[in-house]
């Protein structure tokens, strides 16, 4: 296993301890704080280990920060309109 590997997963369990603990944001500080960190390792991953290896990894991200994904997909959706998807 490589070190950025071993850095996505510590990253995972660091997401999944900060879920656990209450919030009076519904979390989006440590979303974006998650994000910001998780964006180069993702890119360093895929970097050492393959495309495929970071897609992987840039799947489990999104289960983890499914919110802000789904965020994002209707953010687009409203920006392309009705003749848009």
């Amino acid at each position: 296993m490589t070190g950025s590997l071993l850095v996505a997963c510590l990253w995972a369990v660091a997401a999944n301890l900060l879920a656990m603990l209450p919030s009076r944001d519904n979390h989006w500080s440590r979303a974006y704080g998650l994000i910001a960190i998780g964006v180069p390792i993702l890119g360093l991953v895929t970097w050492q280990n393959g495309p495929w290896v970071g897609l992987v990894v840039l799947v489990a991200g999104m289960s983890v920060l499914r919110w802000p994904v789904i965020y994002l997909a209707r953010w687009f959706r409203r920006r392309l309109g009705p003749r848009g998807l």
